[in-house]
């Protein structure tokens, strides 16, 4: 009977063990699985918000009004609610920003994957990170105090706030998005298309323009489209250097206000809460939504139209 229960023992040891890691494992998972909730609860909690606040807006202005309006004076007597004034400066800012960070983040991914040894890459690359990691509103300062200066010394006379300022900082923000991007889905191309074309002849450019830039095409598109929904968004560089201006023009020289930047002017606290004027925030901000999760929907379908799979 006492060797029974001395055997008996380790086994009820070894099950109490195993019944530990269980429980163990699914404590970790449930933990697991209320992360990944609380993300999703907080995203359908912004959304239902948005879309409350701004059906409570468009009860009492009309979606056409507000869509297809060049005026938008909301916090005037003489209120207008139409938000193109706000999307066209937003739009002018991106497609600038696009202009400066596409070609020089394209050709700084390209050298770092192609042309830079090893030991170089690994210097430069982290240098090219900081440029990310310097907070925005230091960006819309740079701009206030010498881009727009420069450009006053080099170019036409632009105005204090312009929207010509705000293009570079934002470009040049979104410049380490475009290149570490890039740089990532150039580097992950198998070198067994690079020898095949240095085999039939190629010259080191020929590989790089026909063969791998090609083949990485997939996240290259989406690291432009990733760059153009961050400028899209990007709140303080814009609200410092362009101004509080919303004026419909293609002249980056002019001041402009943009989607974000009406949503900081707004949200100062000077507006009283649950009046019309108020809501505009939210209508602004649905408007925003609407706009970077289509760009991001794109660049989603343009990834997965593109992408090269190897074995």
């Amino acid at each position: 009977m006492a060797a029974g229960t001395a055997a008996g023992r380790p086994r009820r040891a070894l099950f109490g063990r195993r019944r530990g890691r269980h429980l163990f494992e699914q404590a970790i998972g449930w933990s697991l699985f209320f992360c990944a909730a609380v993300t999703v609860l907080t995203t359908v909690g912004i959304v239902m918000i948005l879309i409350v606040e701004g059906l409570q807006f468009f009860g009492d202005v009309s979606p056409w009004e507000f869509l297809a309006g060049t005026k938008w004076t909301p916090l005037f007597t003489n209120q207008s609610f139409g938000v193109l004034p706000l999307i066209g400066g937003t739009l002018l800012v991106a497609a600038g920003a696009a202009l400066i960070a596409v070609p020089i983040g394209s050709v700084t991914a390209i050298y770092l994957s192609e042309f830079a040894s090893p030991r170089v890459r690994a210097v430069l690359k982290p240098i090219l990170e900081i440029l990310a990691g310097i907070p925005t509103v230091v960006y819309g300062y740079f701009a206030l105090t010498a881009v727009t200066p420069f450009l006053g010394a080099t170019f036409f006379e632009p105005k204090i706030f312009n929207a010509a300022s705000a293009m570079i900082v934002v470009g040049i923000m979104t410049i380490p998005m475009v290149s570490s991007l890039s740089d990532d889905a150039l580097h992950a191309v198998p070198s067994d298309l690079r020898e095949a074309a240095y085999g039939v002849g190629a010259t080191k450019f020929e590989v790089v323009t026909r063969v791998v830039y090609p083949a990485s095409l997939s996240g290259v598109i989406a690291s432009y489209i990733l760059a153009a929904s961050r400028a899209v968004g990007e709140t303080m560089a814009v609200t410092i250097a362009a101004g509080a201006t919303p004026s419909l023009t293609l002249n980056p020289l002019e001041s402009i206000q943009t989607m974000t930047a009406y949503i900081v002017q707004v949200s100062l606290g000077d507006t009283p809460h649950g009046t019309i004027e108020f809501r505009t925030i939210f209508a602004v901000a649905l408007t925003l939504f609407a706009m970077t999760l289509a760009m991001n929907v794109a660049a989603a379908r343009v990834t997965a139209r593109f992408r090269e799979v190897y074995d």
